[in-house]
């Protein structure tokens, strides 16, 4: 059963900005039975060019037009996270389906309230955590699901930064490290796709504790955090993120253990991993990513408004991922 009474989903996207350059927006006009029709930014010069650019007929500078622009059927909030609340509870009064970046909101409470208002309209809530569809991702959860590395034990996360001046003093990225904008630092932009990975492969983490500090003092939010983590499953986990970090130190690393082997892997590099087994020995893995690098969950998306399909990143998944950076911040030292 389709969740639009239509055979085609017309994009409107809000907040046309870095993200929607190459990585996700591009992937709505590849998509069967897809298309943009309208975007969305405040400033009217750099809209515009994002629409002569990607040919797009419609632009607007007010979110409130291009949500009940009538040949609109589904909204995509490509903004900060300080928007995402109050776009979601637009769209979902104008009876439109929600597709909204990472993280997906500021707090777990925002999310619980997005998702509120997106169940009392009717209408789908998908979240950008598109790990969970491409290729390297669900080799290693199959493999998981398979019984190749045993009974899971347990996982650690390990992502050193170095502090980079430049990243923080430009105006298009310094809300990543505004927890006004951003519910905190480069932990909830990064460490968000992690965990949310974490749930992926293992389900719900029930419990969750850590700290949070601010060591080198560049700017406002968190720039490091420690914490541990279980899961309803038993597994048990652990993670460690610094983002002002030496050079020389830096590290994208995070690696399962099971009863008969291991998988090691790099969150946010190629499409590669390792498996070690006892039986096997190691073996690398080496898969093609996409140059849109959300096709595959907007594919899963489009698929699952037209009846086609089930999207595995939904606002209820998306809102335990920001439950756990919230108790893993939530001590400050």
């Amino acid at each position: 059963m389709s969740k639009i009474q239509e055979t085609e989903v017309r994009w409107g996207i809000l907040g046309v900005g870095n993200v929607c350059e190459v990585k996700s927006a591009p992937a709505m006009n590849l998509a069967p039975n897809s298309k943009i029709v309208a975007v969305m930014r405040r400033s009217e010069v750099k809209v515009k060019d994002y629409a002569q650019r990607h040919g797009i007929e419609k632009w607007y500078t007010s979110a409130n037009e291009l949500i009940n622009d009538v040949e609109t059927n589904a909204i995509y909030i490509a903004t900060p996270p300080n928007a995402h609340l109050e776009l979601a509870k637009l769209a979902a009064a104008a009876g439109k389906p929600v597709y909204v970046e990472k993280p997906m909101a500021r707090t777990h409470a925002e999310c619980l309230e997005m998702i509120e208002v997106c169940e009392k309209a009717g209408v789908p809530l998908y979240v950008a955590y598109y790990r969970r569809e491409l290729p390297h991702f669900l080799k290693i959860k199959e493999l998981i699901d398979s019984g190749a590395l045993g009974e899971i034990r347990t996982v650690h996360i390990n992502l050193k930064q170095k502090l980079d001046a430049s990243l923080i003093t430009k105006v298009e990225t310094n809300w990543r490290v505004d927890p006004k904008l951003a519910g905190g630092g480069y932990f909830f932009d990064l460490a968000s796709h992690q965990l949310d990975l974490m749930d992926f492969f293992f389900g719900r983490i029930s419990h969750a504790q850590g700290f949070a500090a601010n060591q080198a003092g560049a700017y406002e939010a968190e720039d490091i955090v420690a914490g541990s983590f279980v899961f309803e499953s038993g597994v048990l986990g652990t993670g460690n993120w610094c983002f002002s970090s030496s050079a020389n130190a830096e590290i994208d690393e995070t690696t399962i253990f099971g009863s008969k082997g291991t998988i090691q892997f790099e969150t946010f590099g190629k499409g590669e991993f390792t498996l070690i087994t006892d039986e096997k020995g190691i073996e690398n893995f080496n898969f093609t990513l996409p140059k849109h690098i959300q096709e595959p969950l907007i594919k899963t998306i489009v698929g699952d408004l037209l009846g086609s399909e089930t999207c595995k990143s939904t606002g209820i998944s998306g809102a335990r991922t920001n439950w756990v950076m919230d108790q893993l911040v939530k001590q400050k030292v």
